[in-house]
């Protein structure tokens, strides 16, 4: 039973991409950040999983969260908020971010194959590396918020930590392929010229923005 888990935040101007401001303004970044988010629900619902979650921060879900499980998430830093959706959840799952809209199933084959059932020598978990440093994704065939709190977050090693969180508790890993997500306008451009059919592509390519505010 294979359990996928979005973590998500609503789309209010000010609390969401806001490292997209400039050259976006604060409304354009929320914008595309709802069209992210839609994006990766929509692919998250053509995938072959038992159950389907939101981990949400806010009041108003998204309609495209139709059918998906919702955790509301906890108080705290990235880290408890990761963990504790960890905690929630029983049998082999992954987390994926709202910011990743290029996603294939190609990116996920491992996981959605059946590595959860070749408990003796398969992976115990699989890690899903960022090119900033970070990740995009973490499956762990016994989840527990034990392997992410504590791991600082949202920095240039928080990849490296988590995987060393995830030695130090024993755990076999298999790797998922490296993705860049959306921090900066430069990596909305490059995302959204991997994936120029998406909502997030075409959400982005109607904003004009001034050059000399891209360099």
């Amino acid at each position: 039973m294979l359990t996928i888990v979005v973590i998500a935040k609503e789309c209010v101007a000010g609390r969401v991409k806001t490292r997209l401001h400039p050259p976006l303004t604060l409304e354009q970044a929320a914008e595309v950040a709802a069209a992210s988010l839609a994006d990766t629900l929509e692919f998250v619902s053509s995938l072959p999983a038992d159950r389907r979650v939101i981990a949400f921060a806010g009041t108003q879900l998204p309609s495209e969260a139709h059918g998906f499980d919702v955790i509301p998430q906890v108080e705290g830093d990235l880290d408890v908020r990761l963990g504790a959706v960890f905690d929630a959840v029983e049998g082999p799952m992954i987390l994926i971010g709202m910011d990743t809209p290029q996603l294939t199933r190609e990116h996920l084959d491992y996981v959605l194959g059946d590595w959860s059932s070749d408990a003796a020598t398969g992976p115990d978990a699989w890690f899903g590396p960022a090119s900033d440093g970070g990740w995009w994704g973490l499956a762990l065939r016994e989840p527990t918020g034990d392997v992410l709190r504590g791991v600082p977050m949202s920095r240039d090693d928080t990849g490296a930590l988590q995987l060393a969180s995830l030695g130090a508790a024993g755990l076999r890993v298999g790797f998922l392929p490296e993705v860049n997500d959306v921090d900066t306008y430069q990596d909305a451009l490059e995302v959204a010229a991997l994936a120029p059919g998406t909502r997030f592509a075409q959400a982005l390519s109607a904003i004009p923005v001034t050059p000399a505010l891209t360099a």
